[in-house]
């Protein structure tokens, strides 16, 4: 019975744990589509799934994912995917943008859905 209980309460003391250090993680995080960028403000406008505008700063040190790999960001480089998402009917890049204070550390260009 001993041993039950000091095993209940390490695995309890553990997940408490891991779930204070992942809960960060999880918060800084989320997905959108970029419909608007303004490469002089260094500011992207992603439209979250629910509709909503946040119009998020982009670090100078960001880096842009693909399927090709990873590149330091490049707005001009994003603007001509946008257009190309545009064009075609959609509206906006699909992206998960990484930030902390809504400033934008990363972005990661999703895989393209086949229905939009």
């Amino acid at each position: 019975m001993q041993n039950r209980r000091k095993f209940l309460l390490t695995a309890t003391a553990g997940l408490v744990a891991l779930a204070v250090v992942i809960t960060p993680v999880i918060a800084d995080e989320f997905f959108g589509y970029v419909t608007k960028i303004d490469a002089e403000a260094k500011k992207l406008t992603v439209q979250k799934k629910g509709g909503e505008d946040v119009e998020v700063k982009v670090a100078d040190n960001a880096e842009l994912v693909s399927q090709k790999g990873s590149i330091p960001f490049d707005f001009e480089k994003l603007s001509g995917v946008l257009t190309k998402y545009k064009d075609a009917g959609a509206r906006g890049v699909p992206v998960i943008v990484t930030h902390e204070n809504k400033v934008a550390s990363k972005i990661t260009i999703a895989k393209k859905k086949k229905a939009d």
